[in-house]
């Protein structure tokens, strides 16, 4: 009687479809760069526009809140947003730049946003003079942090500043090819699944993993 292993009878998983062809592909790992993009485009335009508008005005607003020292807060939440949102945006020193861009996240979602629940577009009406919109909730505030937490977990991707010789790159260390070159294939180092990385210097975990389960000849 025939038998079969697990291997065999498994069922093919979503990774075994094409839909998964771009997560596979070397495109992948720019998946990143949109992301600081908006963040970091976005925190700077925030510090900017609080410029604008004098420099008492935003104390104020801190001060009508109830937040101590109000003209120092501002003034450092100012200095976060642009200079925290060009690291982002240059990729460097990005887990450093995020927690105090974090804590502006939490005391603006805590302190402004949360009492208006989440939804931060809130339709009210169409007027002569245009759309009228609600107070905005934390929706945004989440969005921020959640791009944050991809980036400090994922690395900054390519066109990413190094800073202390440091590789903020990280989306090689699981990565994989269509088909093994020909002296993988002798080596027999692909005999978990696991494919080489297509980054000549790079040392994957997963190669490692599988030379080390490798019988010796």
């Amino acid at each position: 009687m025939k038998t079969t292993s697990y291997t065999q009878r498994r069922s093919p998983t979503w990774r075994d479809f094409p839909i998964d062809l771009i997560s596979r592909s070397p495109i992948a790992r720019w998946a990143p760069v949109p992301l600081r993009l908006i963040v970091g485009y976005g925190f700077m335009q925030h510090g900017f526009a609080k410029l604008a508008r004098g420099p008492d005005a935003f104390p104020a607003i801190l001060h009508a809140l109830g937040v101590p020292a109000p003209h120092l807060m501002g003034w450092l939440t100012i200095l976060v947003e642009i200079f925290g949102g060009l690291a982002v945006l240059l990729g460097a020193l990005v887990p450093l730049a995020s927690i105090p861009m974090a804590a502006l996240l939490l005391v603006a979602m805590i302190t402004v946003h949360l009492p208006y629940g989440f939804s931060s577009i809130k339709l009210q009406a169409v007027t002569a003079a245009g759309a009228q919109f609600g107070p905005p909730g934390y929706e945004t505030d989440l969005l921020y942090l959640a791009c944050l937490a991809a980036l400090v977990l994922g690395g900054s991707g390519p066109l990413a500043s190094t800073v202390f010789g440091q590789n903020a790159d990280k989306s090689h260390v699981l990565c994989r090819t269509p088909e093994p070159d020909a002296a993988e294939r002798e080596e027999g180092a692909t005999r978990s699944g696991r494919k080489p990385c297509p980054r000549p210097r790079c040392r994957c975990r997963a190669r490692r993993a599988s030379l080390a389960l490798e019988p010796a000849p």
